[in-house]
């Protein structure tokens, strides 16, 4: 359940972190008018559906993608979880749309910088590969979208049985 946790840690701490940048949502064929800007709404693992990848636009979508456990002799297990972090937004002006969605990625990536540790138990791993950010360069119309990679130590398990006494 560790990185179970991480991901609601993590979608949490986005939330906070973006929740004043307000972002232009597409106006949809059976809107009678077009919606109010928004907040990025922040997802975890997947949308609820697919296909509704451009009607939910502004969207961070945090995934895990890989865990790793070690334990190093007479040392505790450490932990990791990879996260992906995808990011899209809305906007006809493309400038705008690229800008925003730069600048929702710079907010996030300053604020896990300055934090380190969310939920009093997650810590960004910044050696090694750090904190990855990619704006990806496709042509998506009025869609833009980026992603980042961060690496997370984890509590470690306890386990059961100790291994210097047998099994």
């Amino acid at each position: 359940m560790t990185k179970m946790n991480l991901l609601q840690a993590l979608k949490e701490f986005t939330e906070e972190s973006v929740r004043d940048i307000i972002l232009p949502v597409r106006q949809q064929e059976k809107d009678k008018k077009p919606p109010e800007p928004r907040s990025a709404g922040v997802h975890l693992m997947r949308l609820v559906k697919s296909s509704d990848a451009q009607k939910v636009a502004p969207y961070i979508i945090h995934q895990i993608i890989t865990g790793k456990d070690l334990q190093p002799k007479d040392e505790k297990e450490i932990a990791y979880g990879v996260v992906r972090s995808i990011f899209c937004v809305y906007n006809e002006n493309a400038q705008e749309g690229s800008l925003a969605l730069l600048g929702i990625m710079e907010r996030l990536r300053i604020n896990l910088l300055e934090t380190v540790v969310i939920a009093n138990q997650f810590k960004l791993v910044l050696d090694g590969d750090g904190l990855e950010s990619l704006i990806y360069p496709d042509d998506t119309g009025q869609y833009y979208a980026g992603e980042m990679i961060s690496t997370w130590r984890l509590p470690g398990v306890e386990r059961k049985v100790n291994l210097h006494h047998g099994y």
